[in-house]
């Protein structure tokens, strides 16, 4: 009887160590993923591009091994989320753009892993998605305004992140039916998230539908609707809008006086003056360069 109950007592004991230390385990999971998911305002901050451009990589695989051991860790998943969007469009769809003409197969592959980049970034957004709203995704599928009907302006993080995402990747694989057929629940999830929530992000919801409204239906009226308004929002902090507003309203309306009017605007913001918006705004104007250097192409004179 006595040892009976030692080797239960061994067998219990060693039942909690096992239980500790898979409980410290996610307890560091938690501490570790809620310091990355933290971590964007410091990188928002940098001052080089390049720099981030190296070490992002790195972290954006750490906080997928960290979701690999708990894959509901809110804030690590919308970290995850904003991240890869992020990456796959500073570092990769502009690079694409850039090398346009002058390397057609680079260019190609080049967006083709930004489009992988970014369903990625989709994924884990759904997956925060899903975790919050059980069977998200799949009730999004089968009806998407009864289940975006359910989310809440809690949830327009994630909403955000999900549908840049999930535009930017259709926008780089317009070759690809099935992927395209999604535009209508892209549609769906912008729509609510302006619903909700339309300033968020101090205009960041805004300036995405600047884009969003010419590539969707080509509605000019829209869109410089939208830029007045992230023009508000972020005070004129932000190139983001100027340049949106150059590359879509004004190419396709063929006003290239306004077109370089507003890139010289995004030019003209002093990154260091407004470090919230420092990394975003150096990218920024390094494609509002490029693209005033195309201006003589995007605007053909008549003979």
């Amino acid at each position: 009887m006595i040892c009976r109950r030692v080797v239960n007592l061994a067998a219990a004991l060693a039942l909690a160590l096992s239980a500790g230390a898979c409980s410290l385990q996610h307890l560091a999971v938690d501490k570790a993923g809620d310091a990355l998911a933290s971590n964007g305002a410091v990188v928002a901050r940098d001052d080089d591009p390049d720099f981030v451009r190296a070490a992002a990589p790195f972290s954006l695989k750490l906080m997928e091994s960290l979701l690999a051991q708990d894959p509901a860790q809110p804030g690590l998943l919308l970290a995850t989320a904003s991240g890869f969007t992020q990456y796959s469009y500073a570092f990769v769809q502009l690079e694409a753009d850039r090398l346009g003409d002058q390397d057609n197969q680079a260019a190609g592959e080049l967006r083709e892993r930004a489009r992988r980049l970014y369903l990625r970034a989709r994924n884990y957004g759904l997956q925060g998605l899903d975790n919050v709203h059980p069977q998200f995704t799949e009730r999004l599928r089968r009806d998407a305004q009864a289940a975006a009907g359910g989310l809440r302006a809690t949830d327009v993080p994630l909403l955000y992140w999900t549908a840049v995402a999930w535009a930017a990747a259709i926008s780089q694989a317009k070759d690809d039916p099935d992927l395209v057929g999604d535009l209508p629940l892209v549609d769906v999830l912008a729509a609510r998230a302006a619903t909700l929530d339309p300033d968020y992000g101090a205009g960041a919801l805004q300036g995405f539908l600047i884009s969003y409204e010419m590539a969707r239906e080509a509605r000019p009226t829209v869109a410089r609707a939208h830029f007045d308004r992230a023009i508000a929002l972020s005070q004129g902090h932000r190139a983001a809008p100027y340049v949106a507003l150059a590359e879509s309203v004004c190419v396709a309306q063929r006003a290239r006086a306004e077109y370089l009017k507003v890139l010289d605007q995004a030019l003209a913001i002093d990154a260091d003056r407004y470090p919230d918006f420092r990394l975003e705004n150096l990218i920024e104007q390094r494609r509002a360069r490029w693209l005033r250097d195309r201006v003589d192409e995007l605007f053909l004179e008549t003979p």
